[in-house]
């Protein structure tokens, strides 16, 4: 005699959404207005309307927030700006903020 047995499972799978976290822009003396609305656009992909406002918040009230990412792209993102920085000798500070 031969039993057919079939079971159901039921998978009740809870997906959280991920993290996303601030860049942070914060203003000094010497990185160039220029320097930074290139990162803006070219490195957070903004356009030169809202790079230019982005910058001139970094200017009058020393932060301006690049962008909201999840954490691995935030990283990414300020290292090759920061990288960029670097070898063009300016100061440039970001930061990454929990939203």
């Amino acid at each position: 005699m031969e039993t057919n047995i079939i079971t159901k499972q039921k998978n009740d799978i809870k997906v959280k959404k991920p993290k996303h976290y601030k860049v942070i822009m914060h203003n000094d003396d010497y990185t160039t207005m220029e320097f930074v609305v290139y990162v803006l656009m070219n490195i957070f992909n903004k356009k030169i309307e809202v790079a230019n406002k982005i910058m001139i918040d970094v200017h009058k009230k020393g932060i301006g927030i690049a962008g909201v990412y999840p954490y691995d792209i935030a990283v990414t993102k300020v290292s090759i700006a920061m990288n960029m920085a670097k070898e063009e000798g300016f100061p440039f500070k970001l930061t990454i903020e929990e939203e």
